[in-house]
């Protein structure tokens, strides 16, 4: 008895956060800095700012493949193989398909990256802020529930985790894309300039500006007492940045709990459930399952914060049953795995543009540039369609590798690639997709994982609403480039499967009411409050626009709430 009381205070904590990525960093910091001791449990491997970044400074000749995947590498995983940032450099960083299976019930690339800082070491960085044209459509259309919170709400908190993350971009005054608290931006290249001038004499209401990046443009104080500085342009990012450039996990929240005396990381630890105390009528701890040795251990602390990422946040909270939450944790309402969200990003368009042959840009530069939603904005209101869509693009003038595919030979032939082609430019539309109570996730208790865990079952696809978008993204995107001047316009509806955007969320919605949503205005569940969500997960509609920013001001946002309620003796 005394040996099992010791044990269980040894494995006491003021706080647990699941999950080491953007929000589960986050998580770490702030409980932290307020001063509890914060146990981060991480279900793959330990991954070290800079030491544990193999490929960070290899050059192309220093790969077998010289950065590609080879045909067996694709064939043994078409699911990752996928995603855009999957290659021979990078490919350490990503979940393989044959390690964690899942059931698609309807076609979903699940893309993940499973060790100490998630994806946060894999994201495209882009960050744009909500307005309250997200925040109220679902109320103003009918649409699913209305969000419990409004932009003045989380605008603090953007400036807040901006300021410390280190956002790059300009003060373009757009209504319903609120400025934050930017580093200077990067530059636009003439044909980004020109595009820029173009589509903004030919629409007046659409705005082409320099996209808002976590990257370090000029480090200030708050970054270099981080031991981050400037970015280099080298465009490296996805293999972990050396010089803590961009905002990642690893480079910045993480070393920042660590550096109070307060965390104790545990890398290798698969959560199999919550633990929920009947009599006391919360959750006092966590079941985690050895990743190496498959043996079950109990961690306890007074608030948890599940950022294991949107689907395993779900799968977690689905099997963590009891006699009062027999369908899940806190899923009084039945909607927990349901209203699954990504953005569609099927719609690209590309454009050669005969102009600017004397000029050209240095460096790679690590970012591009956006053009924010238009569609359904004040005179604009469409039939075919509800919310609206922002469009990534870019300006680059082609080099080298033009020659892929393309006879010739000798020494005009590499004289000729010697010198820069033509310039293009290209669109690629994010539209919103409208929460959808038949886009869900459910456990597969037939197909359980290596853990013994249920493996998940994945539902979900476009409906008309993302269809009609997909068509009008793909006309604008061909409209504005003929405007501009460009020749051969090529526009492709890519027929990309969901989850391939890489900004899957909701499924543990928040709300007003606990009859219709999971979480409270604090990302609390409503049922449990002393378990809170503030990753993908919780998110009501998903916008147009990035969606990680919002993550992390709602983390920070809801770990000072929880902070103060339990000074309050209210856990």
């Amino acid at each position: 008895m005394n040996l099992n009381t010791t044990a269980q205070a040894q494995n006491t904590y003021d706080a647990i956060v699941i999950g080491s990525g953007i929000s589960g960093g986050w998580a770490a910091k702030e409980l932290t800095e307020k001063g509890l001791k914060t146990l981060v449990l991480e279900r793959g491997r330990q991954v070290e700012h800079i030491k544990d970044y193999p490929t960070a400074n290899l050059h192309p000749w220093n790969f077998k493949h010289r950065g590609e995947l080879s045909s067996e590498v694709r064939q043994a995983n078409p699911v990752v193989s996928r995603c855009y940032a999957f290659d021979e450099t990078t490919q350490h960083f990503f979940v393989k398909d044959e390690e964690h299976p899942y059931t698609q019930v309807r076609p979903f690339d699940w893309i993940r990256g499973y060790q100490v800082g998630g994806r946060s070491l894999l994201w495209a960085r882009w960050t744009q802020r909500w307005s309250d044209l997200d925040f109220e459509a679902n109320i103003r259309e009918g649409i699913a529930v209305d969000w419990p919170i409004r932009y003045q709400d989380i605008a603090p908190w953007y400036s807040y985790v901006e300021k410390f993350a280190g956002i790059s971009g300009n003060r373009d005054g757009i209504p319903h894309l609120p400025d934050g608290e930017f580093l200077p931006p990067f530059e636009m290249n003439c044909v980004e300039r020109h595009m820029k001038e173009q589509i903004e004499k030919n629409f007046p209401d659409r705005h082409l500006i320099i996209s808002r990046t976590a990257n370090l443009s000029q480090a200030q104080k708050i970054h270099q007492s981080q031991g981050r500085t400037n970015c280099q342009a080298r465009s490296l990012c996805n293999r972990g940045c050396p010089y803590g450039a961009y905002f990642s996990s690893n480079a910045a929240t993480l070393p920042a709990a660590q550096a109070t005396g307060k965390l104790t990381l545990k890398p290798d630890s698969v959560v199999h459930s919550i633990i929920y105390n009947e009599s006391q009528k919360r959750a006092t701890g966590v079941r985690v399952v050895d990743a190496h040795t498959k043996q079950m251990e109990e961690y306890y602390a007074s608030i948890i914060f599940v950022n294991a990422s949107t689907l395993n946040t779900t799968l977690i909270l689905l099997n963590s049953t009891s006699d009062r939450f027999p369908n899940g944790l806190g899923n009084d309402s039945g909607v927990l795995g349901h209203y699954l969200m990504d953005h569609n990003y099927r719609g690209r368009a590309e454009g050669r543009y005969d102009g600017f042959q004397d000029q050209y840009y240095y460096g790679r530069r690590p970012t591009g540039v956006y053009l924010p939603r238009f569609r359904n904005v004040g005179k604009d209101q469409q039939k075919d369609f509800l919310r609206g869509y922002a469009y990534a693009g870019f300006g680059t003038r082609s080099s080298w590798g033009r020659a892929f595919g393309n006879p010739g030979f000798g020494t005009s032939f590499k004289e000729e690639l010697a010198q820069p082609g033509a310039w293009y430019f290209s669109l690629t539309g994010m539209g919103e997709m409208l929460p959808d109570v038949n886009n869900k996730v459910t456990l597969n208790h037939d197909k359980l994982d290596t853990w013994g865990i249920p493996t998940l079952k994945i539902d979900c696809g476009y409906g008309p609403n993302e269809e009609a978008m997909t068509k009008d993204i793909l006309s604008a995107a061909a409209d504005m480039l003929e405007q501009a001047g460009l020749q051969d316009i090529e526009v492709v509806d890519t027929r990309q499967a969901p989850g391939l955007g890489i900004h899957e969320m909701g499924t543990a919605r928040m709300g007003k009411d606990p009859k219709t949503s999971m979480l409270n205005r604090w990302n609390q569940l409503h049922a449990v409050p002393n378990v809170f969500v503030t990753d993908g997960a919780c998110m009501t509609s998903s916008a147009c626009q990035n969606p990680s920013l919002t993550y992390m001001a709602l983390t920070a946002r809801a770990c000072n709430y929880a902070v103060q309620e339990l000074k309050r003796m209210n856990f």
